[in-house]
């Protein structure tokens, strides 16, 4: 992966993912609940730099441990439930240039987002512009130049390949994905 497709939209500006989201101050130290949006929840670290809300504060974490199905977290410089508070119902960011690149053809699937889609004959089927994590799995929003969607079931069976390089996916439609 180069620095080029983790430095952030085409037009430069960074592409913030999402983590975490705080929920409510917990105890009297400055904690807050936070619901985990990850899935590598051990790069969640005291020192680690995140940005917050829709304004993207930059902040940095202090504390970090397991609670529950989530984490107790705190940031630095605020050390009251008052303090923190101004946070509730925040969601935690990093920015993308700031993450870890991943083993060799392995993805993020942010950087699926703006795939040319097409089907196994070379039909071209849309580009792909939403991924929606469900529970059995993602399903992928391909969406033609006339704006109409196809949705597409994130297994084996449909998605043949992925190639970064081409920025192409090239999917089966199995019965009912015809569109």
């Amino acid at each position: 992966m180069t620095n080029e497709k983790k430095s952030g939209s085409p037009k430069g500006e960074s592409i913030y993912l999402a983590i975490g989201f705080l929920r409510r101050p917990h105890g009297v130290m400055g904690e807050m609940i936070m619901d985990l949006h990850t899935d590598f929840p051990e790069r969640i670290k005291p020192g680690r730099k995140v940005y917050l809300g829709d304004t993207h504060e930059s902040a940095t974490l202090g504390s970090v441990r397991a609670h529950a199905n989530g984490m107790l977290v705190t940031i630095r410089g605020l050390e009251t439930p008052e303090a923190v508070g101004r946070f509730r119902n925040h969601w935690v960011y990093v920015k993308s240039s700031e993450v870890p690149s991943l083993p060799q053809g392995q993805v993020y699937k942010y950087e699926l987002i703006g795939l040319q889609v097409i089907d196994d004959a070379g039909n071209p089927l849309g580009e792909l512009t939403e991924v929606l994590e469900t529970g059995a799995n993602d399903v992928y929003i391909v969406r033609d130049e006339a704006g109409k969607e196809i949705l597409l079931p994130a297994i084996p069976e449909v998605i043949l390949k992925v190639d970064m390089d081409s920025k192409v996916i090239t999917v089966h439609l199995i019965d009912g994905l015809i569109p």
